[in-house]
């Protein structure tokens, strides 16, 4: 298939990864050449692709902040600009289907205007003008959503969740691999922003007596300077935001990792990636936490320092083994693959069903005419 894959905007799709949506389209890419897929990735200046549109001239976070232009005509103009750019070259571009992770509502309805084959991944819960424009697509055949998890069904209402497939978000388990041995280090990644809860695991850690490798980007200074550095003593330590290579060999010596977010977790590409090392996690019960970390690590109530603090003295309890095996069957990249290639052949062969549909409705009415 030829595949034009359109991420969001804000951030290049390049390493290191600001987060888990840019590091998911990077797999998504690679994941579909690797099953001889042609793909082209529309996306930000400076990302990282071999077949790369760039749609603007900066990832919108360098010219207009999310946290001073939210919200804002000017925003929405430089995002909307961006996106209709990317849409004139596919259309222009005889592509088979767009695979849209940019959370840009207007590209739904624009495959709905000019009946293009789309997959939508909504890798955030449902809000404002995205839920609308899902919604509003529902019916169509031609179009589908796919979920990362089953905790995100509930959220949608049920004549549109009965059209979504869920779809796991993948880990390449060839480059998250177990590096023997752990050492004694808990690891802790993500954005250092309060909805990831990094000041939440630094005072577990300091509770359990435990070292803490805490590695990301600092999205919100303010909490950084006043939550989290506070806490960066007696073995809990920040290490910034570093390539992937030495993320992974982290991970995989950590004795377990921490995942804290304090908001509906749509997914948790963290503990997914710790799995595959065999690395256990001691996680918050948040969104799909509990359906990721599953019997290989421990789940506690959301914000729960003590019991994060306690699971973090028995994880030795869990099989690292096990961990591993659960990546494997669960999140491997082959799998994500397989559920989009089955959205991608729904989505074109129902275009090509109302196109044979109408051929023979029209060759029908013909006939009787002539008759």
């Amino acid at each position: 298939m030829k595949i034009a894959v359109i991420a969001h905007i804000r951030h290049p799709i390049a390493e290191p990864f600001m987060g888990g949506m840019e590091a998911h389209c990077r797999m998504l890419c690679d994941g579909l050449r690797a099953r001889g897929h042609e793909v082209t990735l529309f996306a930000a200046a400076r990302s990282v692709d071999e077949a790369l549109e760039p749609i603007c001239e900066a990832p919108y976070e360098d010219v207009l902040p999310w946290s001073v232009w939210r919200g804002s005509a000017e925003l929405a103009s430089y995002q909307r600009a961006a996106f209709a750019r990317a849409w004139e070259r596919i259309i222009a571009g005889g592509f088979d289907v767009v695979h849209n992770n940019s959370l840009h509502p207007e590209i739904i309805d624009w495959a709905v205007r000019d009946v293009m084959p789309c997959v939508t991944s909504q890798h955030v819960p449902p809000f404002g003008a995205m839920r609308e424009a899902v919604a509003r697509a529902a019916d169509l055949p031609h179009l589908a959503a796919t979920l990362a998890s089953r905790s995100q069904l509930d959220l949608w209402e049920p004549h549109v969740r009965s059209r979504m497939a869920v779809v796991h978000n993948g880990v390449a388990c060839d480059q998250w691999t177990p590096a023997g041995e752990p050492e004694e280090h808990f690891v802790w990644v993500g954005r250092i922003t309060p909805t990831k809860g990094t000041a939440e695991a630094a005072r577990a850690a300091h509770r359990a007596g435990l070292p803490l490798r805490i590695f990301g980007p600092v999205e919100d200074a303010r909490y950084f300077e006043e939550e989290v550095c506070p806490h960066l003593s007696d073995g809990v330590e920040f290490h910034g935001h570093v390539c992937a290579d030495r993320l992974r060999s982290v991970v995989a010596r950590a004795r377990a990792a921490l995942v804290t977010p304090l908001w509906d977790e749509p997914f948790g590409l963290v503990a997914a990636e710790a799995l595959a090392c065999g690395t256990p996690v001691c996680a918050f019960d948040a969104g799909a936490l509990g359906e990721v970390v599953g019997d290989c690590g421990f789940v506690v109530p959301r914000g729960d320092v003590e019991s994060l603090a306690l699971s973090m003295g028995r994880i030795d309890r869990i099989d690292r083994t096990a961990c591993r095996d659960r990546a494997l069957a669960r999140f491997s990249r082959d799998a994500m693959i397989e559920g989009y290639e089955a959205c991608y052949r729904a989505a074109i062969d129902a275009l090509l069903d109302q196109a044979a549909a109408a051929f023979s409705s029209s060759r029908a009415s013909t006939s009787a005419l002539l008759a």
